[in-house]
């Protein structure tokens, strides 16, 4: 289902029913959209598992449906509290994924609803945003005064945000593309986008004030929904390293990290990725990565630890759990600080 995590299915989804599966979370990584890279982090997999179900448990307390239903664990549904190790696997409902067809760039929603019905994964994305950091691709889209902000342009600091910014992108087409109101109100089917967006407030509320207890800020993030039978119901995962930012004491606490590193020091490879991403877009390609004649090298075996240490120092923190044999976050942060 994507780069990072295998999707199980154990009962299909129906028109009329949800399903049953799990996700089995790797150590894999990706970034700039490449898919798997060439090589794997330490206990990333647990670490974003155990965010995911610590999230879906808070999110799940506070009234706000999801698609969880506990982690594995020796083939046991459990709760996060009652594993006895960092878990690999989360046990969740499965809703209908139709095909959506295409042509290029060219892709048929309307087919993918009829077949949709009243059970379906919808195929947007809902980002939100409390911050808005140099070099955001906000800056690029959009002004200040789309959002009500009192500048004239983009300041040349970072904008913190009293209120927080959403937006709607596409999940399933070859290349992420923003959307206005009207496009996603269109993609999103018979959930309304009115509801979509409160939920997704409503989730970064919970998410912000954890990271808040935690000593962390959270900088942005997203969601992904199913709807069944009117209700919106949070899917995929919430919360994690890979899904939102983070940041201590200043410093990137997500997969940033891995972004800014390899434009550090694989700065071909970035460029090539961007050159590829246009020219696709130019020649209404759908297949970028075919276009791409540069390959990612793998990392050292100490900026893999680096890694490791800051998802499962940073998974201990925002959970208040010692889950994981890891270093203090403020080690693990200066640990990243010296690449």
């Amino acid at each position: 289902m994507t780069s990072v995590k295998e999707f199980r299915i154990e009962t299909e989804a129906t028109a009329e029913e949800l399903g049953r599966g799990a996700f089995v979370f790797t150590d894999d990584y990706s970034v700039f959209d490449w898919g798997k890279m060439p090589d794997q982090i330490p206990r990333k997999g647990a670490s974003l598992c155990t965010m995911g179900a610590f999230n879906f448990e808070l999110l799940e307390s506070e009234g706000v449906p999801t698609h969880y239903r506990g982690v594995v664990e020796n083939g046991d549904v459990v709760a996060l509290a009652d594993a006895s190790h960092p878990p690999w696997e989360m046990a969740i409902d499965l809703t209908q994924v139709p095909d959506l067809p295409h042509e290029g760039r060219e892709y048929d929603y309307d087919s993918y609803h009829e077949a949709a019905g009243e059970n379906y994964l919808i195929p947007l994305e809902i980002v939100f945003r409390n911050r808005v950091p140099v070099g955001s691709s906000l800056r690029r889209r959009t002004e200040p005064a789309d959002h009500g902000l009192a500048f004239g342009s983009w300041p040349e600091e970072a904008v913190d945000l009293d209120e927080p910014i959403v937006e709607f992108s596409t999940k399933y087409e070859e290349g992420d593309r923003y959307l206005t109101r009207e496009e996603a109100d269109s993609i999103a089917g018979k959930a309304a986008i009115e509801d979509l967006e409160s939920l997704a407030r409503e989730v970064n509320r919970i998410v912000t004030e954890q990271a808040d207890s935690a000593g962390l800020v959270h900088q942005d993030g997203k969601i992904e929904c199913c709807y069944y039978r009117g209700e919106l119901r949070v899917a995929d995962v919430v919360g994690t390293f890979d899904e939102n930012r983070f940041s201590y004491e200043g410093t990137q606490l997500s997969k940033e990290v891995l972004r800014q590193y390899h434009k550090r020091t694989q700065p071909d490879w970035v460029r090539a990725v961007n050159a590829a991403k246009a020219e696709a877009k130019q020649a209404n390609v759908a297949d970028w990565k075919s276009l791409c004649d540069e390959e990612p090298e793998p990392l050292s075996e100490s900026v893999l630890e680096t890694a490791s240490d800051l998802y499962c120092a940073g998974a201990n923190a925002y959970t208040g759990r010692e889950l994981f044999d890891a270093p203090p976050l403020s080690s693990a942060i200066g640990a990243v600080q010296r690449l």
